[in-house]
C-alpha cells in the first residue's frame, strides 16, 4: 500500500509538471526539533507544488516532495543506539496568502506524510511558512511537523518529527 501511495504522489507531480501553469519546484534544509532532534542532526529535501489563484492575493493548490532526516547516535532509556536515515513524502493541500504592498507571504501545507522507512508509520503533516517572493522565486522559513509512530524494542513509540526549515522554490511558467 505504501508503495502505491508513493507512486501516486509522483504520478500527480509528474502530471502537474506537464501543465507548467502555477508549478513551483525547490528544496529545503533544516534543523530537526522535538523528537526528531533525538534521532537526526540535519534534514534536507525537495519540494513541489501546483498552485491556482483563487482570489486576489490567495493561492490554493497541492504539494508534495521528500524530506530526508540524517540518522545519528542517540540514547534511549540508558542504552546507546544508532538511528538509520529516514524520510517522508508529504501529500498536502497548500494555501498561500501574499500581502498586496509587500513582497512577503504566509502559507500553510496540511496533509499526510508517508514514511519511506519500514517500522515507521506516516502521519499528519503540517508546515506553516513565512517568506519573501519575487516573480521567479520565493524564499521561506517554515516549521515542518509530522506525527508518526515507530516500532522500538517491541513497543510502539509516538513521535512528533519536526524541523525548522529554510527553503527556496522556483516558479516554472
Amino acid at each position: 500500500m505504501k508503495k502505491l501511495l508513493i507512486l501516486g504522489a509522483f504520478a500527480i507531480l509528474g502530471g502537474v509538471a506537464q501543465a507548467q501553469e502555477g508549478l513551483k519546484l525547490g528544496g529545503h534544509i533544516g534543523a530537526p526539533v522535538g523528537d526528531a532532534s533525538r534521532y537526526s542532526p540535519f534534514t534536507f529535501g525537495v519540494d513541489g507544488a501546483y498552485m491556482w489563484n483563487i482570489a486576489k492575493s490567495f493561492d490554493l493548490g497541492i504539494a508534495t516532495g521528500y524530506s530526508h532526516f540524517v540518522g545519528k547516535d542517540y540514547e534511549f532509556r540508558g542504552d546507546r543506539y544508532k538511528s538509520d536515515d529516514f524520510g517522508f513524502i508529504p501529500i498536502a493541500v497548500a494555501g498561500k496568502y501574499s500581502f498586496a504592498k509587500a513582497p512577503i507571504f504566509v502559507a500553510l501545507d496540511l496533509g499526510y506524510a508517508i514514511s519511506v522507512k519500514d517500522g515507521m508509520d506516516g502521519g499528519l503533516y503540517a508546515q506553516p511558512k513565512f517568506g519573501y517572493q519575487k516573480n521567479t522565486m520565493e524564499l521561506y522559513v517554515g516549521y515542518q511537523t509530522i506525527g508518526s509512530r515507530r516500532d522500538f524494542d517491541r513497543e510502539r513509540i509516538e513521535n512528533n518529527f519536526g524541523a525548522i526549515n529554510f527553503g527556496i522554490n522556483f516558479y516554472i511558467k
